[in-house]
């Protein structure tokens, strides 16, 4: 009988415990779930917010790409000149999703050389009318399907889903562009205005960080810190070239300054790069 009940009261104990463990477990699970779920809604809203201010960039850009077409199909060399930089630097802050359509962008944005002769376009096409060939006769057609081509992105760019991977791999490379190919001077080759496109690019880099920077304080703050102070000294660098609304011509910089920003450029990156593994650990 004793060994009936001793028995009894081990199965019992054994089946508490195992209640106990498996509530436990349930209960962390559940937890985990909740968190995840909570994150990515975060995520979701981040996304959002980046999607919200991509499209806000792309509208300026059709209403900055109007004035300029008009300019080039009115004849007018100076104000086409003069709206040219400021107008790209609404597609260079929202590239990661301007790109995204394979076959506007060239259509859009090819530097010399990136297509065939027959079908270079856009704005760089109009760029070297302007300050190679000094005119705007025989741009007017290049003017008229860069306006086209603009239009179909902001009907396009309608379709995009913004995943935060896109978020990571935009911020990251839209630095790395600066201080790859356009530290060369070869983007705005023969305007010279290389320097819009630094900090748009830039700019449109910070947008990202700063969206998700509330998730990354929370998993690593000296990592958050360390990036906005490399963001300011980017920044600094850039406001040593410019003077009101204008930047310098890039060919004005020494060789020594251009070094010195893309270092600065390649300083931030780095740091930049951290951020899809920290709030991914999240």
């Amino acid at each position: 009988m004793k060994l009936h009940k001793v028995s009894g009261i081990l199965l019992l104990t054994s089946s508490l415990l195992f209640g106990c463990s498996s509530t436990d477990q349930s209960n962390t699970t559940e937890k985990a779930k909740e968190t995840k779920d909570t994150q990515s809604q975060a995520l979701n809203g981040v996304t959002d917010e980046y999607r919200t201010y991509a499209i806000g960039e792309i509208e300026e850009f059709v209403k900055a790409t109007e004035q300029f077409t008009n300019a080039v199909k009115a004849g007018d060399i100076e104000k086409a000149k003069s709206l040219y930089a400021p107008a790209r630097m609404h597609y260079e802050r929202a590239e990661p999703i301007a790109e995204v359509f394979g076959e506007l962008d060239p259509k859009i944005d090819a530097r010399e050389g990136d297509v065939p002769e027959q079908e270079w376009g856009g704005y760089h096409r109009i760029e070297k009318g302007l300050w190679i060939d000094n005119t705007t006769n025989g741009y007017e057609q290049y003017a008229e399907q860069l306006m086209k081509d603009v239009h179909l992105l902001r009907a396009k760019v309608e379709t995009v889903e913004v995943m935060p991977e896109l978020l990571i791999t935009g911020a990251v490379d839209l630095l790395n562009e600066v201080s790859t190919s356009k530290v060369t001077g070869e983007e705005d080759r023969y305007s010279h205005t290389d320097l819009y496109d630094f900090a748009a690019n830039v700019q449109g880099a910070e947008k990202i960080y700063t969206l998700l920077n509330p998730a990354l304080k929370e998993k690593d703050e000296d990592l958050s810190k360390e990036i906005q102070a490399r963001f300011d000294a980017v920044y600094t660098l850039l406001s040593q070239y410019k003077n009101g609304d204008k930047y310098s011509l890039y060919t004005e910089l020494t060789e020594a300054q251009v070094k010195e920003l893309s270092q600065a450029v390649d300083a931030l990156a780095e740091p930049l790069s951290q951020i899809g593994i920290v709030t991914e650990a999240s």
